[in-house]
């Protein structure tokens, strides 16, 4: 069954369950196998859990409290402005409308936080293709850097008004 037909549920997470921090090992590896380290802007479990970051957690219904299958956070910049950081669907399940679910969820809880623009990084490489793709289905565009980027022959930044 299709994930968009399944009950997803999506809650803002305190990090403490242990299958968060594999998942997100697996997310910073594959970071570091796609982009040179200085290009790699993806947080450890550290810096996730700093006050101006707020992280959730996707997961479909199944034993031993489900099966987490997505990620996302929005990372405060100032109190109109929020990244994007953090997204993620598992290898096994890509393809099955996770992301697009909690990309809604994200860009609502902005709305809701009370900012007007998000704003993201991702890379250039054929690996981020899917999701520049999906950033542009919602109403992502291209812009340059922000915040404390600089020019990155291996970013790709883009912003969108919530």
């Amino acid at each position: 069954m299709n994930a968009l037909q399944q009950d997803l549920d999506i809650r803002q997470d305190d990090l403490s369950d242990p299958r968060i921090e594999a998942f997100m090992q697996e997310h910073l590896q594959d970071m570091y196998a796609t982009s040179p380290p200085e290009s790699v802007h993806a947080l450890d479990m550290d810096q996730l859990r700093q006050p101006d970051i707020a992280f959730w957690s996707a997961w479909l219904p199944g034993a031993e409290g489900g099966v987490l299958v997505g990620t996302g956070a929005l990372k405060q910049l100032d109190a109109t402005h929020a990244e994007l950081k953090s997204m993620r669907t598992s290898a096994h399940h890509r393809g099955q409308g996770i992301a697009r679910q909690v990309l809604g969820h994200l860009l609502q809880e902005a709305r809701t936080r009370g900012f007007t623009r998000v704003s993201l990084e991702t890379g250039p490489q054929p690996f981020f293709e899917p999701a520049r793709k999906l950033y542009f289905q919602h109403d992502f565009v291209e812009c340059g850097p922000f915040a404390d980027y600089g020019p990155d022959p291996y970013s790709f930044f883009m912003t969108r008004p919530v």
